[in-house]
């Protein structure tokens, strides 16, 4: 496994995501430099075929790809990173995500000024290398989290997306359980590939959410098969408090399976936005989550915040 902390990992979530747009370098370095311990590279394909680090399937919601190619939607009226090209993909500017693109309701309170620059899509090998810079530049370690997207859908496309991404891996030096990585995924037979059909030695994380998929999972037999072929789960903040009408915050008994089964626990995503009611602040959250639930990590849109929270909290269950 990766070199512990005392206290949970800080994962950057697409980056310092709350304050630069996100998977843009610069909202890497920013995370870099915030002190953060992971940063989470999304993965998808272009058409031909080269891995880049995007969160979604399709362009539309944080680029300019409507203006610069107002021709290459798909019947659904959406536009596919696998239907371009990477130079056409390098073209395209990113910006900030919205909740609703054609009001730009920002959903971040916060953001750094001047962000009319022109941000772009990188490749994952270009992210890995970018990171393994500033690691030799500052004489830190941090390590990267790629996540596979959608890999039916690129087998429907004709596109292996764990076998690109692993020898991706291999060619950065990503290859052992002792490397700084983890490979996260939601498709659990994509989970299965990684190890019987690949034979990865990396660690993994199996994703969940509350959808009714993944209920036999999270069971106490199902997280005892699940320690088989992951190191840990990743999974909704929300699936893990188990919130009192005395105003009383304890762990969910899922919280609890999960370190009986000795699996890492790494929720997602601390951001200052819609907070739950029983904090009313990313701060008081996140100290939840550093003293009450037992988590070895936290996804984190600011990742600063989470760094500081951290460093000011005495106990921790784990």
């Amino acid at each position: 496994m990766p070199a512990e902390n005392l206290k949970p990992k800080v994962i950057a979530h697409r980056g310092a995501s709350g304050y630069l747009p996100e998977h843009t370098l610069e909202s890497k370095l920013v995370a870099h430099w915030q002190g953060a311990d992971y940063l989470e590279q999304d993965v998808v394909a272009t058409r031909d075929g080269e891995l880049v680090v995007f969160h979604d399937i399709h362009l539309d919601p944080i680029t300019d790809v409507a203006n610069l190619y107002p021709d290459r939607r798909r019947e659904d009226g959406r536009y596919y990173v696998v239907d371009f090209q990477l130079p056409e993909i390098r073209e395209l500017t990113v910006r900030q995500r919205y909740n609703n693109p054609d009001e730009l309701d920002d959903i971040y309170l916060e953001k750094i000024p001047g962000l009319d620059k022109h941000f772009s899509i990188s490749t994952l090998v270009e992210e890995i290398e970018f990171i393994q810079e500033l690691n030799r530049f500052t004489g830190r370690n941090v390590g990267i989290y790629p996540e596979i997207k959608n890999p039916v859908w690129h087998r429907e496309h004709d596109i292996d997306l764990s076998e690109r991404l692993l020898n991706a891996l291999s060619i950065t030096g990503y290859d052992h359980a002792t490397d700084l990585i983890f490979v996260q995924c939601f498709d659990r037979n994509e989970i299965r590939r990684l190890r019987e059909e690949f034979a990865t030695q990396v660690n993994v994380i199996q994703l969940v959410s509350d959808d009714q998929e993944y209920a036999d999972l999270l069971t106490p037999n199902g997280l005892a098969e699940l320690t088989e072929l992951v190191q840990g789960l990743g999974c909704s903040y929300t699936q893990l408090i188990d919130s009192r009408s005395d105003k009383t915050i304890r762990p969910a008994p899922l919280a609890d399976q999960i370190m009986a089964v000795g699996l890492e626990l790494h929720p997602y995503t601390f951001r200052r936005q819609n907070l739950p009611p029983y904090v009313k602040s990313l701060e008081a959250l996140l100290e939840v989550f550093c003293s009450v639930i037992p988590v070895d990590a936290v996804f984190c849109d600011y990742p600063d915040v989470a760094v500081r929270v951290r460093a000011s909290v005495d106990g921790w269950r784990r």
